[in-house]
């Protein structure tokens, strides 16, 4: 089995997002909790004009974050529940998600034994279909170097429902306007503030998972559709010029299908996630298919293996690239952890995709290969 302190770190790695089972719990309480993540990375030409090393500032095995959390009995299985969580850059102390407070996650909600209904910024339900078949979470390499949305998707003005029932799973999320706070929720994606008198979809987005969780397997789908509106873009992150999303009927949507197995200290996953975009017109701008499979292997309690392999095809824009991943960690406590981890990737002639999700800025000439190498640590309260 994946030891215990491995999962709870699976858990940090998706944002340190409180998760409540069906039935709430009888006892009040707060907490504060809390990662820090980060190292020394070596990226392969980053430009024409070779590579670098850096202290990398948004991730490691995951991002740097602080947060307060609580659950409030109110009797009858009934308890309110708040989340506030706030990212930071580890290499010079600035807060992440363009400067916002609590830019991770800021809600409040009811569970019941029916699930949790909440209100606020949160994950919407492409972030808790990958959760268990995306064994490397938002690692610094891993598919979201090919699309850094699907390192943790969020939204702002949202309200979601997720309930668990006999290890089936249904949630929904709904943003009357998805980037409120005009700092672009992904590099790229520019900003879709809300909507307007007369185009109530503008800047809306809605998402929709079923999940079903056995003893050792487990299976999920969702669907993703995010309008446009002023201030919106698409980026494919290959290198080609993003597309605007201006319009209310402007689509930008993902679709993941995916799935996990145990089998003692060995945990393999692996999916399809389909994206595609499309105007006002019905014209579709562009589209990709990527492909994964990844496993994690625990040779003992403290030291593991993760790997990865993912492969992105871009026909509308004719870029493709595969990425591979190699990560070990080694804990030195069941908070404290030390790690090496490298990936490797091949663009073809066209993309221009980047192997490291750091911090930006390691963009290589298009058609050329990528090398990524971390040694770093992270500690927990």
């Amino acid at each position: 089995m994946i030891s215990k302190s491995h999962q709870q770190m699976l858990r940090g790695a998706l944002g340190g997002a409180l998760l409540w089972s069906c039935g709430a719990h009888a006892t009040s309480y707060m907490n504060l909790y809390g990662v820090f993540d980060t190292g020394i990375e070596y990226v392969s030409h980053a430009s024409m004009s070779g590579g670098l090393f850096r202290v990398p500032s948004l991730t490691g095995e995951v991002p740097s974050r602080w947060g307060i959390r609580g659950v409030e009995d109110l009797g009858g299985n009934l308890s309110a529940v708040f989340t506030l969580e706030s990212g930071f850059n580890p290499n010079n102390g600035t807060l992440g998600q363009g400067g916002r407070l609590f830019g991770r996650q800021a809600f409040v909600g009811l569970q019941s034994d029916y699930g949790l209904v909440s209100f606020g910024r949160q994950y919407n339900m492409t972030t808790w279909a990958l959760a268990d078949a995306n064994l490397l979470g938002p690692n610094i390499y891993s598919i979201s170097s090919l699309d850094p949305y699907l390192a943790v998707a969020r939204s702002d003005n949202t309200v979601a429902y997720k309930g668990t029932f006999r290890g089936l799973t249904v949630g929904a999320t709904y943003s009357l306007g998805r980037d409120a706070g005009g700092t672009g929720n992904t590099p790229g994606q520019g900003t879709c503030f809300g909507s307007i008198p007369g185009h109530t979809s503008t800047c809306s987005q809605w998402t929709a998972m079923l999940k079903y969780d056995a003893a050792h397997f487990g299976l999920a789908f969702a669907y993703d559709v995010q309008h446009g509106g002023p201030g919106a873009a698409v980026s494919y992150f290959d290198g080609t010029p993003s597309t605007p999303l201006t319009g209310q009927m402007d689509k930008d949507v993902h679709t993941t299908v995916n799935g996990y197995a145990t089998w003692g200290a060995l945990k393999v996953g692996g999916g399809w996630i389909g994206r595609y975009v499309t105007t006002e017109g019905g014209a579709p701008e562009g589209r990709y298919d990527m492909f994964f499979a990844n496993a994690s292997y625990t040779f003992t309690p403290a030291f593991q293996v993760d790997g990865q392999l993912v492969r992105i095809i871009n026909t509308h824009q004719n870029t493709r690239a595969t990425l591979a991943v190699l990560r070990g960690t080694y804990s030195l406590s069941k908070r404290t952890a030390v790690y090496l981890q490298s990936g490797y990737l091949i663009n073809s002639a066209n993309a221009s995709y980047t192997v490291s999700v750091g911090g930006g800025g390691t963009t290589p000439p298009q058609g050329a290969t990528q090398l990524g190498v971390m040694a770093g640590m992270k500690t927990s309260f």
